[in-house]
């Protein structure tokens, strides 16, 4: 249950906060104290990330069950979800050390500040995958424990070692790690899988390159210093802002459709378009900027990241309350 590292850094829970700023030295000493050693290990695991993921996958257990979900059912997909996302989080931060160290945004995580060996990153990484996937396979099922795998298997063996740092299109496949875990909330509650969790799925797949390039067009130099090939870095801003509106039409355009294929009440489409209409405005004013001759932060793509953020939290949230509604 993983996003990619650069479309997830913001916690959706705590509305839409910013990226962390994560401006400092390289190097820091090795933790010293028990409480260091336990937050440098928990920073591995990108808790905000976390949260995302929880905002995606608990609302689709509503979904499913037409209501509450069985509570131990959920409980236990959020708790085992969560070492999911640790152990991917933990073994991306292995894989991206050299990175890490290299952008001012992200040189401060424990890897590049040396506060924790690299090889017991690694390992940390893998347990926390190992007791994830069986506690889910013995506590919900099997089917969302082997998604659970091949969604940490997919982030780290296929975006973060390959995809990432070789072609623009990083985060258009390399997204589909953090589409999964609206299939493992769904699978977690029905023990299958359905139409309705795959245009979620759609949703949180179109919707993760325009938020991630709204980013990276931002910390483009950053980026550009590491040598990942994010497309502001290696694509003129008029072009990010052109595939940043068709893939945030894309999102919304999904988004409608979980109405006639889920059978929503009336409240769902109506919030899902007024969100869309609000997001549209948003990125089709950063193509308004470019445009216009603004370039670099004078064209603030974080202002149409923040709103992105907040979209798909709200739109979420009125999956779970329409869902309640049935």
């Amino acid at each position: 249950m993983v996003l990619t590292d650069k479309q997830a850094t913001a916690p959706l829970a705590k509305g839409a906060a910013t990226a962390p700023s994560e401006e400092g030295t390289a190097k820091d000493a090795a933790p010293r104290s028990l409480v260091d050693v336990v937050k440098a290990y928990v920073a591995l695991t990108k808790p905000r990330i976390i949260e995302l993921l929880l905002i995606t996958t608990l609302p689709v257990m509503f979904l499913a069950a037409k209501g509450l979900p069985p509570l131990w059912t959920a409980v236990n997909t959020l708790v085992f979800g969560t070492l999911s996302a640790g152990s991917a989080n933990a073994l991306n931060c292995y894989v991206d050390r050299d990175i890490d160290a290299a952008m001012r945004r992200t040189r401060r995580r424990p890897l590049a500040r040396e506060q924790v060996p690299p090889a017991n990153a690694l390992i940390f990484g893998i347990v926390l995958g190992v007791l994830s996937t069986v506690g889910l396979g013995l506590t919900v099922n099997w089917l969302a424990s082997a998604l659970s795998l091949g969604a940490n298997l997919f982030y780290v063996l296929v975006y973060s070692m390959i995809l990432k740092r070789r072609t623009a299109q990083n985060v258009v496949w390399g997204g589909i790690a953090g589409c999964m875990p609206v299939l493992i909330g769904w699978a977690g509650v029905t023990g299958s899988l359905d139409w309705a969790p795959v245009v979620l799925f759609g949703v949180v797949f179109f919707w993760t390159p325009p938020h991630t390039w709204a980013l990276a067009m931002r910390y483009k130099e950053d980026y550009a210093t590491a040598k990942v090939p994010m497309l502001p870095v290696v694509a003129t801003e008029r072009r990010v802002a052109v595939e940043c509106i068709l893939y945030t039409w894309a999102t919304v355009l999904c988004s409608l459709l979980l109405w006639p294929i889920a059978g929503t009440t009336p409240l769902y489409p109506v919030v899902a378009a007024v969100l869309g209409a609000v997001c549209l405005w948003e990125v089709h004013g950063l193509l308004g900027r470019v445009n216009a001759g603004k370039t670099g932060v004078d064209l603030r793509p974080m202002r149409f990241f923040h709103w992105s953020n907040a979209y798909l939290a709200l739109l979420f949230l009125a999956v779970a309350i329409d869902s309640m509604l049935l």
